[in-house]
C-alpha cells in the first residue's frame, strides 16, 4: 500500500511457492485515507480475497518509524509509551492523537517504534471486514524487511532497504536497532558513495562504522561489485524477485517468501 498505488500478491508461507501477482490499482489522491479506502475495496473485490487472510505492507511514507530510549528505571508500559510519545511530538512537531502507536517495548535498551495513521487504518479495518478479509499483520515496509532478513544479517552488519530510490538505513550495535534514517539515492549513487554515507551515519551516532552492509529491495546493482577503495561490503538481499514488477507490487512483496 503506497500513496497513489495499490498491489496485491498470493503468498504462501509454506511449500516455497514465490508470490503471485494478483492484481494493482492506481489512484487520485495520494495518501488521502479516503482514496486509499476506496482503491483498496475495488482491489480486494476484483481479487477475490473473500475469506482469505491479509497481511498488508504500507510505503514508509504512510507512517513515521523513530528511536526511543527508555527512561531511567523504567519498569511499566505506560513509562515506556510515554517516552515514545514525548519523542514521537519532538522529532515530528505534533501529539499523537492521530497516530497509533506500536513499538518492540523493551525497558532496558532502545526499541524501535513506528505510528501509523488512526483514520487509515480505521478505514483499513472497515474495507477488509465488508470483504470478509481477516487482516493478520499490517507492518511499516521498512519493518517487515527487517523482520524478513534479520537471520540472514552477518554479525556488525547494517540493515538497508530501497524503495523509490530512497535508502532507509538501520544502524545495528550489539544485536539492536540503534538509529533509523531514511535518505533519498543521488544520481550516480554507487559503492563508494553508500560507504561513504555510512561512515557518516556512524559517526553522527558515535558507533562503529560496519565493514558489511545487507540491502534488500530495489538497490543499485553496482553496489555488490566492489569498488577500488570503499572500505564496506554489500550484500543484495532476494535479488530477481519480483523482476518486472512494478514498485508497488515490489512493496508488497516485502516480508514474504524470496
Amino acid at each position: 500500500m503506497a500513496p497513489g498505488a495499490l498491489a496485491l500478491l498470493k503468498t504462501s508461507r509454506w511449500g516455497g511457492a514465490a508470490p503471485e501477482l494478483v492484481g494493482e490499482v492506481a489512484f487520485e489522491g495520494g495518501s488521502h485515507p479516503e482514496a486509499i479506502g476506496v482503491a483498496l475495496r475495488q482491489l480486494l473485490l476484483d481479487g477475490g480475497c473473500a475469506n482469505w487472510p491479509v497481511s498488508i505492507v504500507l510505503a514508509d511514507e504512510l507512517v513515521r518509524i523513530w528511536q526511543v530510549a527508555p527512561p531511567a528505571g523504567s519498569a511499566r508500559l505506560a513509562d515506556l509509551e510515554a517516552a515514545a510519545a514525548l519523542r514521537f511530538q519532538t522529532l515530528f512537531g505534533e501529539p499523537t492523537g492521530a497516530w497509533r502507536l506500536s513499538a518492540g517495548w523493551d525497558p532496558a535498551q532502545p526499541f524501535l517504534a513506528a505510528a501509523l495513521p488512526r483514520h487509515l487504518l480505521a478505514l483499513i479495518e472497515q474495507v477488509c471486514a465488508a470483504q470478509r478479509a481477516p487482516i493478520v499483520e499490517l507492518v511499516p515496509q521498512f519493518v517487515a524487511g527487517f523482520n524478513q532478513w534479520r537471520a540472514a544479517l552477518k554479525a556488525g552488519a547494517w540493515y538497508g532497504l530501497v524503495q523509490q530510490r530512497v535508502l532507509t538505513l538501520g544502524m545495528i550495535d550489539g544485536g539492536a536497532i540503534r538509529a533509523v534514517r531514511a535518505t533519498a539515492l543521488p544520481e550516480g549513487a554507487d559503492l563508494d558513495w553508500l560507504a561513504a554515507h555510512v561512515a557518516r551515519e556512524a559517526l553522527r551516532l558515535n558507533l562503529a562504522a560496519p565493514a558489511r552492509v545487507a540491502v534488500s529491495g530495489h538497490a543499485p546493482a553496482a553496489w555488490s561489485k566492489g569498488a577500488t577503495h570503499a572500505p564496506l561490503a554489500c550484500h543484495l538481499l532476494g535479488q530477481g524477485q519480483g523482476s518486472g514488477w512494478s514498485d508497488c507490487a515490489r512493496l508488497a512483496a516485502t516480508g514474504s517468501r524470496p
